[in-house]
């Protein structure tokens, strides 16, 4: 690498062409850049002889295909301030042959092949700057002063226009002393020069590179200039439309697909993003088979994503509704869905029918969670462990075993919990009260009304100083009856005539034009069939609207055999993580767990053996002893509860009257000091007891 400090002018002087290589970001200076250029320009230019004005590093390296008549660079950095420059020239070149300027020494002619093009040479090799597709074509027709393409590029069009606006209001020899005045480091690299470490390291001066921009650059830019373009456009660009005017939803899937890749369960920072992607592809193209091989993986993810995150990719017609509903509540699941998708579209083991049904599954985990109000911090690692977990051959089944098995912050609401807190709870103040409203009002029907002008009314006035009507309607305790009932789910339907309806009477509510009996909102069915609105009817309506929502979102059902299944796989896993002789323990206390362990095991097939930490635990369907090694003896604690055990040596104690056992995994009802081999024999029936308890019944 070469790096030297010299003139923004020098640097295109002469037969020259600088390449934007395919794979970099459009042009995207805004008209903010292009202002403080221009006070740049015209504040170095008012200084005495030599000032000069640092506009940032200017970094290319050579072409494969570079000839002496003509050097051609690919320009790794310094795109946009080379652009915004010579988008000022040639505002100034087409103004001094608009005015006919007469300075000898500063002509249109002048500024067009010191700075524009390479005027002598054939068409091709003619601009000294080669832009990406659109901004290529607008900013050539400019200098070329020919018609604007059939498509244009908006931010060239836009910033010369903003030049041609305000150089006429200078005198031309002023800015042209200013340009000239513009100083940069120019950096020429080698063969052997990392161009991506040296770009990754520049401090530049322009806007600030996303993620998306430095993944693409760090997979594309060390290779050859044809296979950069052939990647580039048959895999990278058609991810960049995926996201296109959402770039931080790109961000996003970078970051969830490396989590999905790595299987990581913590959520990258937004600032880490890159550096993650980086780390990990080389690991990806050697279990994808090769660079090509990877990308196209990465393309077939960006799909599922946007086709989650964004509605695009073309996801199948029946899944659009689920993702939608889904999507609306909660974004965070885009790696689990992102997972699901894979097992419908590339493994083949999700029909389309069941992955509506997982979408559907995880919409009701969320929504009912929601409205029953528990916690929702951490949802992105909960959401990355079941993806994690989904069994690509079964994914479904794996899904809701995933659900039902999530600990008790993260649980499933049952249907009692859910109906409950729809009937109880005050729902106008959620989140998610207008959703429940819209997805009660279109349930189970053919033609769905369109809620999208609606808003959320309440039957019973908000008003604290409740018209004459409603408290003679609701009585002498009308005040409480308004505080107890006014935002609960039965007293609020949707109408497009709220300002109509206002405060108005119960009867007038339901006379007047757009009122309840006017209405076509299926929610406001019930309200047209009373005489009155009082507590009675709100709380019948919420009833009949609560069993309503457990048809729209469903309860989870597993199958017991199921769920014992996984059980039995994750604790089998977990036993082959662990060694007994990992476990440290002194000789006598060893040799008192050999002379245990064998009739344990020996009590009858099946009955599987975990060792972690310092606990060595047994189990058979379910947890039923645990066996603590200390210095010189055993402790045991043993799964039931204290009374449930019949001790006719009086070695076991309640184990509850002590908070905490040391290394111990699990909550026992019973300890048992094990001192020598008598006890060993004493505690083995204890121990038999406990499998025949608890054992088979209790959670792993």
């Amino acid at each position: 690498m070469q790096a030297v400090s010299q003139s923004l002018t020098k640097l295109v002087d002469g037969k020259v062409q600088y390449i934007i290589p395919v794979f970099q970001r459009d042009y995207s200076w805004t008209e903010e850049q292009c202002a403080q250029l221009w006070k740049d320009v015209l504040n170095i230019a008012s200084l005495p002889s030599p000032a000069k004005h640092f506009v940032g590093s200017i970094v290319y390296a050579p072409t494969h295909d570079t000839a002496a008549h003509l050097p051609r660079w690919l320009l790794i950095d310094g795109q946009q301030r080379l652009t915004t420059v010579m988008l000022l020239v040639a505002a100034l070149r087409d103004y001094l042959k608009e005015i006919e300027y007469s300075d000898p020494y500063l002509t249109s002619a002048t500024l067009d092949s010191q700075f524009l093009r390479n005027v002598d040479l054939p068409t091709v090799s003619r601009p000294k700057l080669v832009l990406r597709r659109h901004d290529h074509e607008t900013l050539h027709a400019l200098l070329d002063c020919d018609e604007p393409p059939s498509k244009e590029s908006e931010r060239i069009r836009e910033n010369y226009r903003y030049f041609r606006e305000v150089v006429p209001k200078v005198d031309p020899t002023i800015i042209y002393t200013g340009i000239n005045r513009l100083e940069i480091v120019d950096v020429t690299l080698h063969a052997h020069d990392n161009p991506q470490s040296i770009f990754e390291s520049l401090n530049s001066t322009g806007l600030d590179l996303s993620p998306s921009d430095l993944i693409r650059n760090f997979i594309l830019m060390s290779l050859p200039e044809s296979d950069q373009t052939r990647l580039y456009e048959r895999i990278w660009y058609k991810i960049e439309v995926l996201f296109r005017g959402h770039e931080h939803i790109f961000d996003n899937f970078a970051r969830d697909y490396v989590a999905l890749k790595t299987r990581a369960t913590k959520q990258g920072k937004s600032d880490a993003i890159y550096y993650m992607f980086r780390r990990s592809f080389a690991s990806f193209c050697e279990a994808s088979g090769g660079l090509e091989e990877a990308l196209s993986e990465i393309q077939c993810h960006a799909r599922y994503y946007a086709a989650f995150s964004l509605d695009r990719g073309d996801p199948d017609q029946s899944l659009r509704t689920p993702l939608k509903q889904l999507r609306r509540l909660v974004d965070v699941p885009a790696i689990l869905v992102m997972r699901l998708f894979d097992c419908h579209a590339r493994i083949g083991s999700l029909p389309i029918e069941e992955f509506s049904e997982a979408l559907n599954l995880l919409e009701s985990y969320v929504f009912r969670r929601a409205i029953c109000g528990l916690q929702t911090r951490g949802y992105w690692s909960v959401f990355a462990m079941m993806a994690h977990q989904i069994d690509e051959q079964n994914p479904l089944k794996s899904l809701k075993v995933c659900l039902a098995r999530q600990s008790e912050n993260y649980r499933f609401p049952s249907d009692q919990e859910f109906k409950s807190q729809l009937e109880q709870q005050d729902i106008y103040g959620k989140r998610v009260c207008r959703v429940l409203l819209e997805r009660l009002e279109n349930f189970n029907t053919k033609e769905p009304s369109n809620t999208s002008e609606y808003s959320i009314e309440h039957i019973m006035p908000q008003n604290e100083r409740l018209p004459e009507p409603w408290r003679k309607m609701l009585g002498s305790d009308w005040k409480t009856i308004q505080e107890h009932w006014l935002h609960r789910l039965g007293n609020l339907t949707l109408t497009a005539y709220n300002s109509e309806i206002s405060d108005r009477s119960f009867e007038t509510k339901k006379m007047i034009k757009g009122g309840f009996s006017d209405s076509a909102v299926r929610l406001n069915k019930f309200v047209r069939e009373q005489a009155v609105w009082t507590a009675a009817e709100i709380h019948r309506r919420g009833v009949d609207l609560a069993t309503r929502g457990l048809r729209v979102w469903k309860e989870l059902q597993v199958s017991p055999a199921l769920l014992e299944e996984a059980k039995r796989a994750e604790l089998l896993k977990r036993a082959e993580l662990g060694s007994v002789e990992r476990v440290t323990m002194d000789e006598h206390a060893r040799e008192l767990f050999r002379g245990l362990r064998d009739q344990v095991m020996g009590f009858e097939q099946g009955i599987v053996e975990v060792a972690e930490g310092q606990s060595i635990s047994y189990h058979a369907g379910g947890f039923f002893v645990e066996v603590l090694p200390r210095t010189g003896r055993l402790l045991l604690l043993l799964a039931p509860g204290f009374n449930e055990i019949e001790d006719a040596n009086g070695i076991a104690v309640d184990s509850t009257q002590w908070k905490y056992f040391v290394g111990s995994k699990y909550d026992g009802g019973v300890a048992v000091d094990v001192r020598d081999d008598k006890d060993v024999v004493q505690a083995i029936p204890l121990i038999k007891q406990a499998l025949e308890l608890v054992g088979r019944g209790s959670d792993l």
